[in-house]
Formats: structure tokens, C-alpha cells, sequence
């Protein structure tokens, strides 16, 4: 398996939740939907990841408030007909026909699902009509998902060519008429549909960044450091040595070593301490595993010795991360 399937599958993605909404001219709104509002249908998921695609009309958007790191909202992504917007870490974000009005919020204008898993919202003014359908998937979080801490808090992605664009734009747009129409089974359809539309939102993303870009999706197109983290993905409980690695990926130790870091930030072995961090953390979060018994999944001997690295790593121990994870969620 390749390292980014391995971390799309540990996220649990679970796509279900949907809102079908039409605007008019002039209009903003303040959008930020909290975990829990999709709770019926997403489950006690940590994280929500929502996505915009623009049926027809124009849609601006841009991050709202103290985000991406401290450094502002930045200019306005525009997004026409059969474009998607992606906000993996679900930041507050403005979007609308006119940035510059006073938003309205939108837990002011959207209740809770009529269905559990579909709201419908009409608003905004007599202009120019915007339809837009988002959907919302429930992962776990950038604390052990490395493809959400290295994505960008928006990624917009123009479907308008190739055989993936033409699939995409059919079956969001045949969910969205089966949930109008109230069919069976529509948004179980729209569910699967989200969690490929945000994988394929990745893949793009990553095919697109330039040659100088690091960071863990940028390792992925080197084709040795991309062997590396699948291997390191493949069987994290291993004893990697740089060497296995470099080996196994037709590289010196060396050379290896020198690429693994340039593009991914840490040496190998490193990042496999992190890795297996981030693998006892969903263990932790989502099982009742024993620390004995996840210790010995991530390749430690012993109970003790997985504490001493989970609290180097993470900052506290095992234990009460597990107990301040519970009581969180």
C-alpha cells in the first residue's frame, strides 16, 4: 500500500451530511460547521472537512478571522460553474456574492438537518443566483493525518476537463437531483461521493505543486522517498534503519537520508518515531486497547518504553491523552 492510501485510510473518512442551498444577490455569510451539528449521520467524528461545488453562478470565498497560522485571510478565491473548494481543517470562512457586506452567520439562517444528514437553505437577495451543494466528511485529525497538516486551509480545484472531471460533475450533480427528489439511498450515494471527491481533490493538489515545494505530499512524488514512506506506512511496528530504507528504495544511506529530509523536514527514522505516534494516537482515540497492547502495534517492547516516547513526541503521557481525548469528544 502507498503511503497516501495508508493515511487516507487511518482518517476514517465518512462522507454523508449535505447542504443543498441557492442564493441571490447580494449576499454573505460567516460559515463554520461544528462537529457536532452532523453527529446523526457522521458519528462522534473528531473533524469535519467541507467542501463547496458550484452547480451554477459565481461563489467568492475567503478565510475569516485569526487563521492560517496568524497570517491573515488573504484575497477572495473565485469559483464558477463545476468548480469545488476544499477547507481541510475547517477553518471560518466568509463566502458570497459581495466579501466587503456584513456577514450574516450561518447557524443564523440553517437548523439542524430535516433528515439527519440533508439541510436546504434558500437566501440572499433578488440578483444573480448562485446553487451550490456542500457536503461535509467526518476524519480524524491533523494531529494524525499528515495530508491535512500539509494541505493549504483552501484548496480550489476546477473540474472542466478528463474523464475524472466528467465523473465528478455527473454524479455530484445526479446525488444532488436524487436528495431533491427524496430517493432511497441517495445520500449514501453522496456520502462515497465526498470521500472520492476529497481524495481526488489531493491528488490533484499534489500532481500540481511546483519542483522546489516540500512537505509530505510533496516526498510522495519523489519516487524514493515515496518507497520510503510506503515501507515506513507498510509495517510501522519494523526497526526501520535508514539503511532497510535506502535499500529497499535504490538509494544509499546517504542519499536517502539527504532527500528524506529536504522534502519531508525530518531524517527517516524520525519520522518514523512520529508515525507510530500518530498510529498509537487513533489507537488510543478510537479503540479500548490496552497500552500494553498498543505499544506492542507500533513496535514497542514494552509499556514503559512506549510511554517515555509517546510523552517526547506528543508532550504528555499515554494515558491522559487517552482520558483528555474521551472527555473532548
Amino acid at each position: 500500500m502507498d503511503a497516501l492510501s495508508d493515511v487516507l485510510r487511518a482518517a476514517h473518512l465518512t462522507g454523508g451530511v449535505f447542504l443543498d442551498a441557492e442564493f441571490g444577490a447580494p449576499w454573505c455569510i460567516a460559515a463554520k460547521i461544528a462537529p457536532e451539528y452532523c453527529t446523526t449521520a457522521l458519528g462522534d467524528a473528531p473533524h469535519l472537512i467541507p467542501y463547496h461545488y458550484v452547480i451554477e453562478g459565481q461563489l467568492h470565498l475567503r478565510l475569516h478571522g485569526d487563521v492560517d497560522g496568524g497570517r491573515g485571510a488573504g484575497p477572495p478565491v473565485v469559483l464558477g460553474a463545476g468548480d469545488v473548494v476544499v477547507l481541510p481543517r475547517n477553518d471560518a470562512h466568509l463566502m458570497g456574492s459581495d466579501l466587503s457586506r456584513a456577514p450574516v452567520a450561518m447557524r443564523d439562517i440553517v437548523g439542524l438537518p430535516v433528515s439527519g444528514q440533508f439541510w436546504s437553505l434558500r437566501h440572499g437577495g433578488d440578483g444573480a443566483r448562485t446553487r451550490i451543494a456542500c457536503g461535509f466528511l467526518g476524519c480524524d485529525g491533523p494531529d494524525t493525518n499528515p495530508v491535512l497538516a500539509s494541505l493549504p486551509p483552501v484548496v480550489a480545484l476546477t473540474i472542466s476537463e478528463g474523464a475524472a472531471a466528467d465523473w465528478i460533475r455527473s454524479t455530484l450533480r445526479f446525488a444532488t437531483q436524487e436528495i431533491a427528489a427524496g430517493r432511497p439511498g441517495a445520500e449514501t450515494v453522496l456520502g462515497k461521493v465526498s470521500e472520492l471527491l476529497f481524495i481526488e481533490t489531493v491528488r490533484r493538489y499534489t500532481e500540481s505543486l511546483p519542483d522546489e515545494q516540500t512537505g509530505w505530499l510533496a516526498g510522495l512524488r519523489d519516487p524514493h522517498v515515496s518507497r520510503a514512506l510506503a515501507l515506513i506506512h507498510g509495517d510501522v511496528s519494523r526497526a526501520w534503519t535508514v539503511e532497510d530504507l535506502g535499500r529497499e528504495a535504490g538509494l544509499s544511506r546517504s542519499a536517502l537520508a539527504e532527500r528524506f529530509v529536504r522534502l519531508i523536514g525530518v531524517p527517516p527514522v524520525h519520522y518514523l518515531a512520529q508515525r507510530r505516534m500518530q498510529v498509537a494516537m487513533l489507537k488510543l482515540r478510537a479503540t479500548a486497547a490496552s497500552l500494553a497492547q498498543v505499544a506492542e502495534t507500533v513496535g514497542y517492547e514494552s509499556e514503559a518504553a512506549f510511554s517515555r516516547a509517546f510523552k517526547k513526541v506528543v508532550g504528555v503521557a499515554p494515558g491522559a491523552w487517552r482520558r483528555e481525548s474521551v472527555a473532548a469528544r
